[in-house]
Formats: structure tokens, C-alpha cells, sequence
């Protein structure tokens, strides 16, 4: 009888250890990440311009484009990705690929540095793509997209990408929140924004920040983070290029009745 109940006692021992095990479980193999929701592969592309401009200086440095992307499987999503790329170049003939991206970067440089002998500068182009949070019906993204093709200065913006893997289609906040819940939501955005802006609640937006009007409203970037509903200006949206990018975070616990309760309980 001894001998039962200690091979009972084993056997269920080793039943919650294995739970455990298959709960904690993260699985990476080279740059491949596995988790409970989507499976990706980072890839990484390069090109380097074979022309150095110029310099005024000892500094030499020659043109590049940097694309940095996770690859899924679940096709439509990357679909989905690459398109909002092409989007961002506004192209009448798009690239087909984040390949063709980089080589159509480069090569308009070229073009350009062979007509202008004398131009002492070189150009860059950096896009990363990255997951941000995720769940069952829910995946958000992050494209940081930097450029710089002369001037005074680059480029620099981030873009939130909001993607159900379940029904393959973009997310944007009207589904995310409640019907009739948006005057509600920019009411809530515009009390916090005030406290993060340190400022009362009637004191004129106009005369700091660039909101039409001086009427406050809530930036079309936004995804569910693991504190709350996530909003970003970017540069020039709001402020002057020198302040830079500017955050809004609504908590949870102040979303409940707007934000859809799928996506308060998710607690990615």
C-alpha cells in the first residue's frame, strides 16, 4: 500500500511540474520567437550605396537603407505590414517587396548624387517593425520609420498598427471602444493630457500646441498596452519638432464602460 501511494504521489508531482513547465515555456530558435498567440521571424535587410559624397570633414560615410521586420505566419498580417510601407512612400508604382523598399532608397540617391557632384551628404533609411502586445483576437505593432534625404534635418515617426489575426483586418479605435463612446474617450484623453501638460483646466491650447482651433483631440495612433489605452503625437503633430514625440496613456481602470471588456481583461 506504501509503495501505491508513493507512485501516486510521484505521478501527480510530475503532472504540476509539467503544467508548469508548458505554461513558462518560451521557445526561440536563432531569431524566431514563439509565444502563446503568433509565431515570427525577424528579418533584416541592408543596402549600402557604392557612392561617397564629398566630405567636408575627415568623416566618410556613404548612404543606407535599414528595414528591420517580423515575418509571421499568418500571411494576411504580413500582407497587411507591408503594405502600410508602400502607404508611407506614397508611391504610384509601389515596391512589390521590403527588398525593393531599400534598393528604390538607395538608388534615388544615386541618381541623385551622380546629377549633383558637389552635394556632401548622405541620406539614411531606417524602418523597424515590432510587436508591441498581443493576445488572442488582438496584435499591436510599433513601425518606426527614420529618414533623412537633405534639409535641416530627418525624419523620425512611429506608427501603431492594430491587427485582428483572427478575422485578418486592421483594427482602428471605433472598434475597440464602446458605440457612442468617443466624446466620451477625448474627454478623458483631454483631463489627463492637462495633468501631463501640467495645465488647468481652462487654460487656452491654442496659444502652446498646434490643435486646430485650440480644440483638443486624441491622435490617431493608439493601441492597448499593459497599462491602459496607449496614444502618441508624433513630432510636429502638436510641438515643435524639438520637443519631440509626445505620450497619453489612459489606465484601465479608467476605460471601463469604453474600451470593450475583451480588451481590459486581456492583460497582455
Amino acid at each position: 500500500m506504501k509503495n501505491v501511494s508513493l507512485k501516486t504521489t510521484l505521478f501527480s508531482l510530475f503532472i504540476v511540474l509539467s503544467f508548469f513547465a508548458c505554461r513558462n515555456e518560451q521557445k526561440k530558435s536563432g531569431d524566431q520567437t514563439t509565444t502563446d498567440t503568433l509565431t515570427y521571424k525577424i528579418e533584416r535587410i541592408q543596402v549600402l550605396s557604392n557612392y561617397i559624397p564629398k566630405q567636408q570633414d575627415e568623416v566618410k560615410d556613404t548612404t543606407k537603407a535599414t528595414i528591420s521586420y517580423p515575418l509571421f505566419q499568418n500571411k494576411a498580417l504580413n500582407d497587411y505590414l507591408l503594405k502600410q510601407v508602400f502607404n508611407f512612400f506614397s508611391q504610384e508604382e509601389p515596391p512589390t517587396s521590403y527588398q525593393d523598399v531599400a534598393n528604390s532608397f538607395v538608388k534615388g540617391y544615386d541618381e541623385f548624387a551622380n546629377e549633383n557632384k558637389d552635394y556632401t551628404h548622405s541620406w539614411y533609411l531606417d524602418i523597424n517593425i515590432k510587436p508591441m502586445s498581443q493576445f488572442k483576437n488582438y496584435i499591436a505593432l510599433a513601425y518606426t520609420h527614420s529618414d533623412y534625404t537633405g534639409g535641416a534635418h530627418g525624419s523620425h515617426n512611429i506608427i501603431y498598427l492594430n491587427f485582428d489575426p483572427i478575422q485578418n483586418k486592421p483594427l482602428t479605435l471605433d472598434s475597440l471602444i464602446e458605440n457612442g463612446s468617443s466624446v466620451k474617450l477625448t474627454a478623458l484623453g483631454e483631463q489627463i493630457f492637462r495633468k501631463d501638460e501640467k495645465l488647468s483646466a481652462t487654460e487656452p491650447l491654442i496659444e502652446k500646441y498646434f490643435f486646430e482651433n485650440g480644440k483638443f483631440i486624441l491622435p490617431l495612433n493608439f493601441y492597448v498596452g499593459k497599462n491602459g489605452l496607449v496614444f502618441l503625437y508624433n513630432a510636429y503633430e502638436i510641438k515643435p519638432y524639438a520637443a519631440g514625440t509626445t505620450e497619453l496613456v489612459i489606465p484601465f481602470d479608467q476605460l471601463k464602460g469604453i474600451l470593450k471588456p475583451q480588451y481590459i481583461t486581456a492583460k497582455n
